[in-house]
């Protein structure tokens, strides 16, 4: 999964360059911002196994179930 993010982001950012390149300000922003959200979106998979694979580790799980606010 993380693969297809980072691939996302950087077709992003490529089409964000040549819209760029054209004066397609709006057009470049947008996609730019898609390309940076693709990029946050692997960057929490790769979070996401990280704390995965420490919780199986240390065989501890955060649960915030019995927490009174």
């Amino acid at each position: 999964m993380k693969l297809f993010w980072i691939t996302i982001t950087g077709i992003c950012i490529a089409a964000a360059l040549v819209l760029l390149a054209r004066q397609r300000l709006d057009a470049a922003f947008v996609v730019g911002t898609v390309g940076v959200v693709a990029w946050f979106l692997s960057y929490r998979v790769q979070m996401k196994r990280i704390i995965e694979a420490n919780e199986q580790q240390t065989g501890v799980e955060d649960s915030n179930e019995d927490v009174d606010y």
